[in-house]
C-alpha cells in the first residue's frame, strides 16, 4: 500500500472520530436541554416506538384491552366524550320528555304519528335516562378517571421533586442574561437564592448554580379542572338516581302535608324511596300578586307571594315564612318553590229543591298572561233532577279577571287583576265518565255521555255571570250561582340530594381552568463562576413550558434585582479578556441530570430557542430585562467538535449592563 493510500486513510478516520465526537456532543446538549424542560407538565407520555415499529405482532386479547384502555383513558377521547355528551342533550331540551310533561309528549305522538314511534325506539322521549347516553355518561366518566390518576401522581412527584440542575450552554434557552462582576460566586448565588425565594420560586443551589421554579399551580389547576369534571358527573348522576319531585295546586285557606297521596302529580328517581320523604306541612294563609298598572309593561307581574305558617315532623311548632318566585322554603332536603298562581271562582249548585250539592272553590287554569283562565265544574254526588233522577252536573268554566265589556271583542281579560271578574258558564248532564276506572283531566268534560242544557232558543245553554249572579237551569234542575273569587298558588317540591355537590364542582372547575390557563409554569437559572482573570461571570437563563412574552420580562426583572447586589465590573478588565471566550462555555460538568430526567420530557421542548447574548453599552444603566432570542434554524453550534467547543457569546468582554439581545445562529427547536 502507497503512502498517499495510508495517509488519505488516516484523514478518514480522523474525520469520522470527529464526526461522532460531534454527535456525541450534540446528543449531550439535547440531553441537557431535555432534563431542564423536564417535568414542566403532567400530560401522559406516547410510545413513540409502537408507531415507528414494522410488521408488529398480533396484540391477542391483553394486548387489545390494552390497546383500548389506552385510547379510552387520553385526552383527546376524553374531550370527544365530552362534545358527545353536549350534542346528546340537545334532544332532551328540544323534544318533550316524559320525565317532565307526559301531556307534552302524548300530544306529540298524535301529531306526529310518523315520527313519534321512531323518536320512541330511540329514547329520545326520555333521553337522560336512555342507553345511548348513559353509555357516553358512563364512558366519560371512566376516562376522566383514567387521566386524572397517573397524573396527579405524576404532580405529586413533582412537587416532591426539586427544579434540575443547569444545563451546560445557558445562552441556547429562550430568555437569557449575562454580566461580570467582582463579588465572588458564592455571594453571588447566596443572593440569587434570596430574591428566587422572595419571588416565592421553589429554588435549591445545585453545584454552581440555583435551580428555581414557579408555577405549579397550573398544573394543579388542570387536575382541579379535570376532577371537579368528576364530582360534577358524580353529583348529576347521584341527583337523578335520589331525586323527587312534585307539584300541589292549594287553594287558599288549604294546606299540604309531604306524602305521596297530596301531590298532583310525582316523579322520583330509581332509587328513590317514600322513606326518603322529609316530614313536614303547610299552610297558606294567603296568596297575593301585583302588577304594573301604567306604561309598557302594564300587566306584568311585580311580585308573586305565599304567605305560610310551616311545621317540621309530626309535633313541630308552627312558623310563619314567605314563598316567593326564586325564594324557596328550605325543609331539609327539600325545597318548596311557588310556581304559578291563578283564581277559583267559588260555586254553589243547587238541585231542583233548592237544595245545596256543590258549594268549593274551583281552581281554573291561567291560557294567557292576564290569567285568562279554564277549566270544568264537575259535581258528582248528591243531585237529582226535576224528575227525581240521579245524574252529575258538568260545567264548562271560562274566567277573566278584567273583563272588557258586552261587545268589546272577544272574552279575554284585559289586566290580570280582579278588577271585574267575569264567569261564562255552559250546561250539561248525564254521566260524567268518572266511574269508569279510567283516569280523567280534572280541567277538561267527557261529553261522550252528556247532554247538553237548553234554553229557550233550543241552543246550548250558557251565560256571563258577574259574582252574586245566578244561572238558573232549565225545566227547575236547579240552579249555580257565582259567589266570589278566592286565589290558589301553584308549589313545586323537590328534593335532590346532589345539587350542592354540582355546584361546587362547576366553580371548582371554573377556577381550575382559570389556573391552567393564565398561570405559566416556568423555570429559571443563575449561574456564578469565576472567570480565567479571577472575575465573576454571571449568567441567567428561563424556560417556560410555552413561549410567552412574560418570561424575558420577568428574568430582566430578576436580573435587575440580582445586580443590584452585584453589580457589573470595572471596564479596565475587558482587554485581558478578550482571549479567553472559548474557555467561558460552562466551566462546569451539571449534565449528569440529563440521562435521569430526560424521559420526563414531555410537552417542553429539547431544544428551545436559541439564547440571548449580552449587549455591551457605555454606560451603566439598571438593567432593563430580557428579550427572546429569535428562531433560527441552525445546527451550527451543536455540531463542533470537544476538542473546538462553541464559545459562549462575549463573555470576556465586561458587560454594564445585563440586558439580554437575540444571539447569532442561536438554535431552536
Amino acid at each position: 500500500m502507497s503512502n498517499t493510500e495510508t495517509k488519505a486513510q488516516a484523514k478518514d478516520k480522523t474525520a469520522a472520530k470527529t464526526e461522532a465526537k460531534a454527535k456525541a456532543a450534540s446528543a449531550d446538549d439535547e440531553n441537557d436541554l431535555g432534563a431542564a424542560g423536564s417535568r414542566l407538565s403532567t400530560a401522559p407520555k406516547e410510545d413513540a416506538a409502537r408507531d415507528d415499529a414494522p410488521n408488529l405482532p398480533s396484540l391477542g386479547v391483553i394486548g387489545w384491552a390494552r390497546w383500548f384502555w389506552r385510547q379510552l383513558t387520553s385526552m383527546r377521547v376524553a374531550l370527544l366524550l365530552l362534545f358527545m355528551l353536549s350534542l346528546a342533550a340537545i334532544p332532551g331540551s328540544l323534544i318533550p320528555q316524559t320525565g317532565q310533561d307526559e301531556t307534552k309528549v302524548a300530544d306529540f305522538m298524535n301529531r306526529h304519528e310518523t315520527l313519534g314511534p321512531v323518536y320512541e325506539k330511540l329514547g329520545l322521549f326520555h333521553v337522560y335516562s336512555s342507553v345511548w347516553f348513559s353509555a357516553i355518561y358512563i364512558l366519560l366518566f371512566i376516562s376522566l378517571i383514567g387521566c386524572i390518576v397517573p397524573r396527579t401522581w405524576q404532580f405529586v412527584e413533582q412537587l416532591r421533586g426539586r427544579p434540575p440542575k443547569a444545563p451546560r450552554r445557558l445562552n441556547r434557552l429562550p430568555a437569557y442574561a449575562t454580566w461580570r462582576t467582582e463579588a465572588e460566586p458564592e455571594q453571588v448565588r447566596e443572593i440569587a437564592l434570596k430574591v428566587l425565594k422572595r419571588r416565592r420560586f421553589r429554588s435549591h443551589v445545585a453545584g454552581d448554580a440555583v435551580a428555581a421554579e414557579k408555577g405549579y399551580l397550573r398544573e394543579a389547576g388542570n387536575l382541579v379542572f379535570h376532577l371537579a369534571l368528576i364530582v360534577m358527573l358524580i353529583a348529576f348522576a347521584w341527583g337523578q338516581l335520589f331525586k323527587s319531585e312534585g307539584t300541589k295546586l292549594i287553594l287558599q285557606g288549604d294546606g299540604f302535608a309531604n306524602t305521596m297521596t297530596q301531590y298532583d302529580d310525582f316523579k322520583s328517581g330509581n332509587l328513590f324511596t317514600l322513606d326518603d320523604l322529609d316530614s313536614f306541612s303547610f299552610n297558606l294563609k294567603t296568596a297575593k300578586a301585583t302588577y304594573e298598572r301604567n306604561g309598557p309593561n302594564r300587566g306584568t307581574p311585580r311580585t308573586f307571594e305565599s304567605h305560610i305558617t310551616y311545621s317540621v315532623g309530626a309535633d313541630g311548632k308552627e312558623k310563619p315564612a314567605t314563598i316567593k318566585v326564586n325564594k324557596p322554603l328550605v325543609v331539609g332536603d327539600s325545597k318548596v318553590y311557588m310556581i304559578n298562581f291563578g283564581y277559583a271562582p267559588v260555586i254553589t249548585v243547587r238541585d231542583g229543591k233548592g237544595k245545596v250539592v256543590f258549594q268549593d272553590a274551583v281552581p281554573l287554569l291561567p291560557i294567557d298572561g292576564n290569567l285568562t283562565s279554564s277549566g270544568a265544574i264537575k259535581v258528582l254526588d248528591g243531585y237529582r233532577n226535576g224528575k227525581g233522577e240521579k245524574e252529575q252536573l258538568g260545567f264548562n268554566a271560562f274566567f277573566v279577571p278584567t273583563f272588557a265589556g258586552a261587545g268589546k271583542g272577544e272574552m279575554l281579560s284585559q289586566f290580570p287583576a280582579l278588577d271585574f271578574p267575569v264567569l261564562a258558564l255552559s250546561a250539561y248532564h248525564g254521566d260524567l265518565g268518572v266511574d269508569s276506572g279510567i283516569p280523567q283531566n280534572i280541567y277538561q268534560l267527557d261529553k261522550k255521555n252528556l247532554t247538553e242544557f237548553k234554553d229557550s232558543k233550543g241552543q246550548l245553554l250558557k251565560k256571563r255571570l258577574l259574582p252574586g249572579e245566578t244561572m238558573k237551569l232549565p225545566d227547575g234542575a236547579g240552579s249555580v250561582t257565582f259567589d266570589s273569587v278566592e286565589p290558589w298558588s301553584r308549589f313545586q317540591i323537590t328534593q335532590q340530594p346532589g345539587s350542592g355537590w354540582a355546584l361546587a364542582g362547576a366553580i371548582a372547575a371554573i377556577l381550575g381552568l382559570a389556573g391552567s390557563l393564565f398561570i405559566q409554569r416556568r423555570r429559571v437559572w443563575v449561574r456564578a463562576v469565576k472567570g480565567a482573570d479571577g472575575v465573576t461571570v454571571v449568567e441567567m437563563a428561563g424556560l417556560g413550558r410555552s413561549e410567552s412574552a412574560k418570561l424575558p420580562e420577568e428574568l430582566g426583572d430578576l436580573a435587575g434585582l440580582i445586580h443590584d447586589a452585584a453589580p457589573t465590573a470595572p471596564d479596565q478588565a475587558a482587554d485581558a479578556e478578550t482571549d479567553q471566550d472559548a474557555d467561558a462555555d460552562s466551566p462546569t460538568e451539571a449534565g449528569e441530570e440529563a440521562a435521569a430526567s430526560e424521559r420526563e420530557l414531555t410537552d417542553a421542548d429539547p431544544a428551545p430557542n436559541g439564547g440571548g447574548q449580552v449587549k455591551p453599552q457605555d454606560s451603566t444603566p439598571k438593567p432593563s430585562g430580557t428579550r427572546t432570542s429569535s428562531s433560527s434554524s441552525s445546527s451550527s453550534s451543536s455540531s463542533s467538535s470537544d476538542a473546538d467547543p462553541a464559545p459562549e457569546p462575549d463573555a470576556g468582554t465586561t458587560h454594564p449592563d445585563p440586558q439580554a439581545v437575540p444571539a447569532e445562529g442561536a438554535e431552536t427547536s
